[in-house]
């Protein structure tokens, strides 16, 4: 089947296919084409150019039209950073932040990613993907495409497992492409809070071998940060991961200068993720690595965190991207569109950066860049169609909009 859509208003996010990320002002770099068409064929993009050059013999007959007037069509959204799969909401949380309480004494109160643990621990397989595919549902008709969910919230040989095997299905039952992160190392539980190398053993020596005889995982990520793992714990947990063929990613500096970007670039991480806390001791081993910083504006804006310094990360070079961290306690939302207003109000970056690093460079934090992020033949035609707008600024300017008409997923609407 193939999808014709004719007369928009612009066709936004086009790089070339061997383009599979963009570092420093190269984000700033959006090529468009007004009064364009797109056909597809199948699920891949086949054809694009403007309106006047499009030739009706290369249209088959019975394909589907979308007429896209004052429309713009751009890369769907690629969020390379969620914990999708929960049990049960936290805003009891949410209401003692307001009353004052930090993250870190809601956790030492069993708050936390430990509540969260014990609610997972409790519910079955079928409840998890229910909840989870709402989800996915939800953040695909927000525009996104393509989304990477951790586990972490089991904390258990069979809870950790569970998660992940929840995450397996939900790569059957949704049209988006899904990456699957084993993040076993989130927290200390409680029963090992004063013998933490032993739960440490059981990641790699129990977990580890399981995930690997299932395929559970394409990555591992650990939480280094003060008070959950140290950056020689993130080593040794990672280099283990490594042998079962799961590639590093990180959670890194989101409450402190942990070490954590450091780890990662020692063991080539795809990403280091959070940031909020960077200094130029981190931004330089950046400069010099292939790992990709990631940032998730909207738990900064939940937890009242200081923003990435993402200025400053562009003119150094960096390849950056953006991502939701959906998750139930510090970032409840996968809107991506509310990501990029956050990236240009609060992290002064351009709608054509936070767009770039939402979509080309999201998808290559899950390695997906081959084949989604941007528009180029012979890719995955996932895509956003706008509203009527006046220009692609409007995505970030109305951040209390909606500024997505339709989504198409692998070709279809």
């Amino acid at each position: 089947m193939s999808l014709l859509i004719k007369n928009i208003k612009a066709l936004t996010g086009i790089h070339p296919k061997g383009k599979l990320l963009l570092k420093g002002s190269e984000l700033n770099e959006f090529p468009f084409i007004e009064n364009a068409y797109l056909l597809t064929d199948g699920d891949r993009i086949k054809s694009f150019g403007k309106m006047e050059d499009i030739s009706s013999e290369n249209i088959p007959n019975d394909a589907q039209v979308i007429d896209c007037k004052g429309k713009f069509v751009l890369p769907s959204f690629c969020d390379s950073h969620t914990h999708l799969v929960f049990a049960t909401t936290r805003e009891s949380e949410f209401v003692d932040k307001i009353n004052g309480f930090t993250y870190e004494q809601i956790a030492a109160n069993g708050g936390g990613i430990l509540n969260s643990a014990k609610k997972i621990a409790a519910a079955d397989e079928e409840e998890l993907i229910e909840g989870a595919l709402k989800r996915i549902q939800e953040v695909q008709l927000q525009g996104t495409g393509a989304i990477e969910i951790k586990s972490g919230y089991g904390l258990s040989i069979e809870a950790e497992l569970k998660m992940l095997r929840v995450i397996q299905k939900l790569k059957i039952l949704s049209p988006l492409a899904i990456k699957s992160t084993y993040l076993g190392a989130h927290a200390i539980p409680l029963e090992f809070k004063n013998n933490r190398n032993e739960y440490i053993r059981i990641i790699i020596e129990e977990m580890m071998p399981r995930i690997a005889d299932e395929g559970l995982a394409d990555y591992c990520d650990v939480f280094c940060e003060n008070g959950f793992y140290t950056p020689e714990e993130t080593d040794k947990i990672l280099q283990a991961g490594l042998k079962y063929n799961l590639k590093p990613k990180i959670h890194a500096n989101q409450l402190s200068i942990s070490g954590g970007v450091q780890a990662g670039v020692r063991n080539n991480a795809i990403s280091v993720d959070h940031l909020e806390n960077i200094g130029d001791a981190e931004i330089s081993v950046l400069k010099n690595s292939n790992t990709i910083a990631t940032m998730l504006p909207s738990a900064a804006f939940f937890l009242r965190l200081p923003y990435p310094p993402a200025r400053k990360m562009i003119e150094e070079n960096l390849t950056i991207a953006l991502a939701t961290d959906f998750n139930p306690g510090s970032s409840p939302s996968g809107r991506m569109s509310f990501v990029i207003s956050l990236a240009c109000i609060q992290m002064k970056m351009t709608p054509e950066e936070a767009i770039n690093a939402s979509t080309l460079n999201g998808a290559a934090a899950m390695e997906l860049s081959d084949n989604l992020g941007s528009i180029a033949v012979g890719k995955k035609a996932n895509l956003i169609v706008t509203k009527e707008i006046s220009s692609i600024a409007n995505i970030p300017y109305f951040f209390g909009s909606d500024c997505i008409d339709s989504v198409i997923i692998n070709g279809k609407k």
